[in-house]
């Protein structure tokens, strides 16, 4: 594949861009790396929805740029110096005239389980934006076959776990199983989403060292203090056939929350939604005529754990409905996403201020995507 082997040629190049850097300014490079890694795998048809046919093999191409953090900011030391990092993916599917390729990029997170000496098992997590070069669409080109995905635009969710080996201070190799995520939420339709699920082999290399001195300083201890906090937020989304209307939801969230161990906050609360496509809907069809606000908003009690890097907050939340819409869903769904703090003290009225972006669903399928606003006192 042409394009394969221009990635792959990137990455040489890359490394000797960074082989160059290291002659030049070790200090400035201490603890920066290059990961590259070859995936292979399965789409998983997690619906029966899901019409398009499933390749026998499906690739992916991933770059990782990473840091080794070594105890620069307080947090690094207190999570016990994760590597952070941004990637590149560029999949192919296996069948390009139903899936077309996808080019991903998202910042990572990833932890260490368990360690040695040279042998490492770790754990690392990416969120960001994945660019579909196809998806359904009905004109000017008609590929309704390709139902999983309504938009170029996309979420790009990524998962591995890989085994390590360290060879020196420069290279490691490694060895694990992925998975991938692409969907957008319902912003577009269709969107059942694309998952695939695989295992992959791949080399990291450190210019100057993956194993910086680690800087270990004596942390004043937090206090696992309350806080009173709310949120609002609005989410878009398409509703019906492809090509039909957009509608907003506008969301509220009221929660208790406690830091523990200095690192995580657990939750809980009630969340309220309001639904402007049920108002449409029992409107346009003559249902419950002017009764339409006691149906058209949703009501539910949730809980949950924030995981604190920094001023970004990685959480999940699960919620339990407690009031149901005209148009009923499952009885409890589930929140994934990301909190980063504009604000963020321990003294004063406003001891928190964050923006959030969250994505919504009841079980695998997708509801919403959250963006809002948040505030802790």
């Amino acid at each position: 594949m042409p394009q394969l082997r221009i990635y792959l040629l990137l990455c040489l190049l890359l490394l000797g861009v960074f082989n160059s850097c290291y002659a030049q300014e070790e200090k400035a490079w201490t603890g920066f790396g290059i990961e590259t890694n070859m995936m292979g795998g399965r789409i998983l048809k997690h619906t029966p929805k899901f019409k398009a046919p499933i390749p026998p093999l499906s690739t992916v191409l991933d770059i990782n740029f990473c840091l080794q953090t070594y105890g620069t900011q307080p947090w690094q030391q207190k999570r016990k110096f994760p590597i952070i990092g941004f990637g590149f993916t560029y999949t192919d599917y296996g069948n390009y005239d139903v899936y077309g390729y996808v080019i991903g990029a998202y910042p990572s997170l990833q932890m260490s389980l368990m360690s040695g000496t040279h042998i490492e098992w770790t754990m690392r997590a990416g969120f960001g934006i994945g660019y579909m070069t196809k998806h359904y669409e009905r004109a000017p080109v008609w590929d309704t076959l390709d139902n999983p995905i309504g938009s170029n635009i996309n979420n790009f969710s990524i998962f591995t776990t890989d085994l390590r080996y360290r060879i020196n201070t420069h290279w490691d190799v490694q060895a694990g199983l992925n998975f991938t995520h692409v969907s957008n939420a319902a912003l577009k339709l269709p969107n059942l989403g694309i998952n695939m699920y695989g295992c992959h082999i791949g080399v990291r290399y450190f210019p100057v060292t993956s194993q910086p001195k680690k800087i270990m300083s004596r942390l004043p201890p937090l206090p696992n203090r309350w806080l009173i906090q709310s949120r609002l937020g609005i989410a878009f989304s398409q509703k019906g056939n492809y090509g039909g209307p957009e509608y907003r939801t506008y969301l509220a969230s009221l929660y208790a929350s406690k830091r523990w161990k200095g690192k995580n906050k657990m939750f809980a609360g009630v969340d309220y939604s309001y639904h402007d496509m049920i108002y449409s809907f029992l409107r346009n069809n003559e249902i419950l005529t002017g009764q339409e606000n006691q149906y058209n908003w949703k009501g539910a009690f949730f809980a949950g754990n924030e995981y604190l890097v920094g001023r970004v907050g990685i959480l999940f939340q699960l919620g339990v409905y407690f009031h149901q819409s005209y148009l009923n869903t499952y009885p409890y769904y589930e929140k994934l996403g990301c909190n980063l703090y504009l604000v963020k003290k321990e003294q004063g009225i406003v001891k928190e201020l964050y923006l959030s972006a969250l994505l919504k669903a009841h079980k695998e399928v997708a509801e919403l995507t959250e963006l809002g606003v948040g505030v802790g006192f």
